[in-house]
């Protein structure tokens, strides 16, 4: 069983949480997840299995989107509603307030990593370093707000709901206590649903609970990405059985031989004559001659 699996983490389990779920059922070790996802938090989290887990990183890279709801007034010591309380302000702020600070914040960003996070510091992870007490300087880190739109503004609770477009390592938490920060009454995430990563949607996704019923089933599978989905904005190349050992072997391909003749496109996915996704592969120039060299295998 080899592909992505399209999770939706319930709040109260960590991401290696999931991964561990997902070992039980399937009796498969060699699974990994694509980015972190706070235990409080639920959502999208797609989980690489077996081969799969070789395009992790690359998962984890791509932009993800959230819904979170921000509690004006009250800051924290994590920047969610798990933390203790730090500080309490009152707030009096217009839509046009709210409106302007929030929109403050799309474009290129600076944001230091909150402490409560599993980012590592001379070998030790800064939420471990927290829970003892400790707290080191953090270098800030650029990260892009594609967009953030406001859902909802809840005069009465002092709630905002935003939903929110942004790149790899962007903290939403950090971004709520940042919101607050800018209107001067300071607030942290009361709420936080991650709706999209990468090509992954929230609709799409499958809870715990259906992945132990479906791996009982034998019916998992199903609902299992095939590595190759993930690449379909690249050409393919089916290749003999004779390439197709030179492609095992490590060996780069004359383009001649494949019957590629345009140099525009880059990367292709190879396959071969049974169908089996090979390997993602690039054309490189070595002289006059072009060839197809292998970047990703699969097999």
């Amino acid at each position: 069983m080899d592909g992505i699996l399209n999770v939706l983490k319930p709040p109260g389990m960590t991401s290696h949480d999931v991964v561990s779920f997902v070992r039980k059922c399937t009796g498969i070790r060699k699974i990994g997840h694509t980015g972190t996802l706070d235990p409080g938090a639920a959502g999208v989290l797609p989980i690489c299995i077996g081969k799969a887990t070789k395009i992790a990183e690359l998962l984890s890279s791509h932009d993800k989107m959230y819904r979170a709801e921000i509690k004006l007034g009250v800051t924290t010591e994590t920047q969610d509603s798990y933390g203790k309380v730090l500080s309490q302000k009152p707030v009096d702020l217009t839509e046009d307030d709210i409106q302007k600070a929030v929109h403050g914040f799309i474009g290129e960003i600076q944001q230091i990593p909150p402490m409560y996070s599993a980012i590592k510091v001379n070998g030790q992870k800064l939420y471990e370093l927290a829970r003892k007490g400790v707290e080191v300087q953090r270098n800030p880190r650029t990260v892009t707000i594609y967009s953030v739109d406001i859902i909802h503004i809840d005069f009465m609770n002092h709630t905002v709901l935003i939903d929110v477009h942004c790149s790899k390592g962007t903290y939403v938490r950090t971004l709520c206590a940042d919101i607050g920060e800018k209107l001067g009454c300071g607030a942290h995430m009361s709420f936080l649903l991650r709706t999209k990563s990468g090509n992954f949607t929230l609709d799409k996704s499958i809870t715990v609970e259906e992945i132990e019923m479906y791996s009982k089933e034998k019916r998992l599978e199903e609902f299992i990405t095939p590595i190759d989905n993930i690449f379909l904005q690249y050409p393919k190349i089916t290749v003999n059985p004779v390439l197709e050992k030179k492609i095992r072997n490590g060996n780069e391909i004359d383009i001649r031989y494949l019957g590629i003749f345009e140099k525009g496109t880059e990367m292709y996915r190879v396959y071969n004559e049974n169908g089996e996704f090979l390997c993602l592969s690039k054309i490189i120039k070595k002289a006059d001659r072009y060839f197809l060299k292998n970047t990703k295998s699969f097999y």
